[in-house]
C-alpha cells in the first residue's frame, strides 16, 4: 500500500454508497410508471406495461451483477482501517451521494415521464428496476460482509474524484473494520438497536 494511504482518512461504507440511489430511483420509477399508465401513448398501455416489465427485470439483473468481479477484487485487497480513520455516518454518506446526483436523478425522472407518451410506464419501470438492482447489489455485499465478519469502507476523497462510484477507477483499495463498527448494518441498512434484555 502506498505511503499516502496510511494516513488517517475519512471512510464511507461501500454498501451504503451502493444503496444510496436505490430508494430515490425506486420511488421516482413507481411514480413515473403510475403517471405513465394514465397516458395511452403510441404503443398503447398493454404493450407499454409488458415492455416495462421486461425492462424492469433486465435493469435489476444488470445493475445487481455489474462489476461484481471488481468489488470482489477490492474486497480481497482490503486493509485494516487505522485507529485514526474517521468513519462517516450512514446519513451523511446517503445525503452526500443524493446531493451529488440530484440533477441526474431529476433528468432520469423527467425522461421516464416523457417516454410515457411513446411507451406508457416503460421508462418508470426501468428506473424502478435500477433501484431494485442497487438493493440487490447492496444485499450481496452484506452477505460477503457477514461471511467475512468485516465491513467494507472506501475513502471519501476517492468517491468525490469519480462521482461517488465505490468501485470506480479512482478507488484503489477498500478498508475493513469489525462487524460492529459504524452505524450501518452489513449491506448498508440502518443498524437496528439491540433489544433490551
Amino acid at each position: 500500500m502506498a505511503r499516502g494511504d496510511r494516513r488517517a482518512q475519512g471512510l464511507a461504507r461501500v454498501a451504503v454508497v451502493v444503496r444510496a440511489g436505490a430508494a430515490p430511483l425506486w420511488w421516482a420509477g413507481v411514480f413515473a410508471a403510475g403517471v405513465g399508465v394514465l397516458v395511452p401513448g403510441l404503443t398503447g398501455r398493454r404493450i407499454g406495461v409488458l415492455a416495462g416489465a421486461a425492462l424492469f427485470i433486465v435493469a435489476a439483473a444488470l445493475v445487481a451483477y455489474r462489476r461484481r468481479r471488481r468489488y470482489t477484487g477490492l474486497t480481497r485487497g482490503a486493509a485494516r482501517a487505522g485507529k485514526h480513520d474517521v468513519l462517516q455516518d450512514r446519513a451523511v454518506t446517503v445525503r452526500n451521494w443524493r446531493r451529488g446526483h440530484r440533477w441526474w436523478l431529476l433528468l432520469a425522472f423527467a425522461a421516464a415521464l416523457g417516454s410515457s407518451f411513446v411507451v406508457p410506464a416503460a421508462g418508470g419501470m426501468l428506473l424502478a428496476g435500477t433501484g431494485v438492482g442497487l438493493w440487490l447489489k447492496a444485499a450481496w455485499l452484506g452477505r460477503r460482509e457477514r461471511a467475512e465478519e468485516a465491513l467494507l469502507w472506501v475513502r471519501v476523497d476517492w468517491l468525490d474524484a469519480r462521482g461517488g462510484r465505490p468501485a470506480g477507477k479512482a478507488v484503489k483499495a477498500y478498508r475493513g473494520t469489525g462487524i460492529a463498527a459504524g452505524d450501518a448494518a452489513p449491506g448498508g441498512a440502518r443498524r437496528r438497536a439491540a433489544a433490551l434484555v
